[in-house]
């Protein structure tokens, strides 16, 4: 195939996948940047192509309300409230003091000066222009404001009155609901999970099946990695325990992997900023965090809290560095991650939008420009960030291998000593 034909075929691929999936789901061609921020947010559901999504399970709990299940389908985009519950571009709220149960519908129309309209939920972040009166609202208007003590929040105004849209509880404040909806990068992580499992099983078989013989197909293949890791990565890093430790360096080195991988595919059912999630990558980094530290020496812990053979006055100086250090080191290890994985998506996505601007303000002949500009670019950028799935990976693996065997590291200082002691006994 030509290089030329290769070139367009990769342009309709990615008119087709950026265009239909990410354009319109994001709020469309007129909106590039509402495109791309949608693209890397989490969602409740898959878009798939034109009017087709995939929706997910919403689940969600609260105290007075116990367990809440529906599909994320259910709320019809916004213009529906089950139970108390909303979703708002896409993302779940629980309605405050909103006490009608079952489905309600918020795009309903309301009396307005004797007449009927409809209206779909819509934001204005100024407040309502021009309607001192709540009653003479619309429908139902998501508006933003402040609590009483004085946060900003998000407002649903419906039939005259004002509920506050509150958010599931998270590590930063708890608010009396919890979500546990299966979203897009929850289902990324599943599939991942999957994937690797029927991977590693179908290698583990072949081992069995072929003792003894050269390795052949994805057992070859996942050779070459495992091999790498352990002689490049594990070994050197955390030495003589590397064996211990070696099943969780893998773990996270192909979990990462895989998930980058997948969020390179711009469709269903890749598409997925799952690394790019600062949630997740917070997560892996605790779990370095916490391997790290409970398996920590005594020398490990020394050499943090109480450093040997240093003047106490600059202990008192060193030991609050090193307490900090200790932070320092996941939250490192997520940002990496996490901004590399995201600036990428943001940049390609970023220049396929050209496309659609060019198009839209007919600059320099419109969107055959934009596509000549664009996907040279694109495609560079595509290859690159498959390199960067691997190195983003490798590199997260590494540092947590070195972070453990420094916390390990068997330490010989007495015992030389004890044995020059013996020495020099020996000799008199």
């Amino acid at each position: 195939m030509k290089a030329n034909n290769i070139l367009l075929a990769f342009a309709i691929f990615l008119l087709s996948a950026f265009g239909a999936n990410e354009a319109k789901a994001g709020g469309g061609a007129n909106d590039p940047i509402s495109a791309v921020m949608h693209h890397i947010s989490d969602a409740h559901e898959f878009h798939i192509v034109g009017d087709i999504h995939l929706p997910l399970p919403c689940i969600a709990y609260s105290s007075e309300g116990g367990f809440f299940f529906a599909l994320s389908s259910a709320f019809e985009h916004g213009t529906k409230a089950i139970d108390g519950y909303m979703m708002y571009h896409g993302t779940l709220y629980r309605i405050a003091d909103f006490k009608t149960a079952g489905v309600v519908d918020l795009a309903e129309p309301t009396p307005h000066h004797g007449g009927t309209d409809h209206h779909t939920i819509k934001v204005d972040k100024d407040g309502v222009h021009g309607e001192d009166d709540k009653s003479n609202l619309h429908g139902a208007q998501v508006i933003e404001g402040k609590t009483k003590e004085g946060k900003a929040a998000k407002f649903l105004v419906y039939k005259g009155q004002e509920f506050q849209l509150v958010g599931a509880s998270t590590i930063q404040g708890m608010t009396g609901w919890y979500d546990f909806s299966i979203t897009k990068n929850v289902f990324a992580m599943f599939l991942a999970v999957i994937l690797l499992f029927f991977i590693f099983r179908n290698v583990a078989n072949a081992y069995k099946v072929r003792r003894n013989e050269a390795p052949k197909g994805l057992q070859s293949l996942m050779e070459v990695m495992i091999v790498f890791m352990r002689d490049n990565v594990a070994k050197p890093s955390i030495g003589a325990k590397w064996e211990k430790y070696f099943p969780f360096i893998l773990s996270l080195f192909f979990f990462i992997l895989v998930n980058n991988l997948l969020g390179l595919i711009p469709f269903f059912p890749g598409s997925a900023n799952v690394t790019g999630n600062m949630g997740t990558t917070i997560v892996l980094a605790l779990f370095t965090f916490f391997v790290v530290n409970l398996s920590g020496n005594k020398h490990y812990w020394q050499h943090i809290l109480w450093m040997p053979g240093v003047p106490t006055f600059v202990k008192f100086i060193l030991t609050p560095i090193e307490v900090i250090g200790l932070v320092l080191k996941p939250i490192t290890l997520f940002i990496r991650l996490f901004a590399n994985i995201t600036a990428g998506h943001i940049i390609i996505l970023s220049l396929v939008s050209l496309i659609f601007i060019f198009n839209e303000k007919g600059l320099m002949g419109g969107a055959p420009t934009g596509i000549g500009l664009a996907v040279p670019f694109v495609f560079a950028l595509n290859i690159m960030e498959l390199l960067v799935a691997f190195i983003q990976a490798f590199l997260f693996s590494l540092l947590s291998a070195i972070y453990i065997g420094a916390a390990v590291e068997e330490h010989h200082h007495d015992d030389e000593h004890h044995a020059e002691g013996e020495h020099a006994h020996a000799a008199h």
